[in-house]
C-alpha cells in the first residue's frame, strides 16, 4: 500500500466524520466542496478535513480508494456516503441528520 493510501486510510479510520476536499472548509476552493462543508457546518457537524489540494497523491488516491471518481468525498465513522450530489440528495429529503445521528454523530446546529 503508497503513503497516500495508507494516510487515507488512517485518515478514515481515526475520524468519525472525514471530509475530502478541494480548499478547507474556511476557503474551499470549488463550489461541490463548499456544498458540502456548508451543509456539514450549518449542521454543527465537527468534522475533519482534507485538503486534496496539497497533496497530489492524496488527490488521486481518495479516488482509488473508494472507486469514486470525484471530489468531495464524504465519510462516517469509516464508512463513504459519496459526494456532493449524494449528500445535497440527503440533505433536501432530510435523511442526513438521522443518518449522522443513526452513526451517533451529533448535529447541534439542528433542531431535534
Amino acid at each position: 500500500m503508497s503513503d497516500a493510501m495508507t494516510s487515507i486510510q488512517e485518515t478514515v479510520n481515526g475520524n468519525d466524520v472525514v471530509l475530502f476536499m478541494k480548499g478547507t472548509p474556511v476557503f474551499p476552493q470549488c463550489g461541490f466542496s463548499s456544498a458540502v462543508a456548508g451543509v456539514l457546518n450549518h449542521m454543527g457537524v465537527r468534522y475533519h478535513s482534507v485538503n486534496v489540494l496539497e497533496d497530489m497523491e492524496v488527490r488521486q488516491g481518495i479516488k482509488e480508494f473508494t472507486g469514486w471518481p470525484t471530489i468531495p468525498q464524504l465519510y462516517v465513522k469509516g464508512e463513504f456516503v459519496g459526494g456532493c450530489d449524494i449528500v445535497r440528495e440527503m440533505w433536501d429529503a432530510g435523511e442526513l441528520q438521522g443518518f449522522l445521528n443513526e452513526h451517533g454523530i451529533e448535529t447541534p446546529g439542528m433542531a431535534a
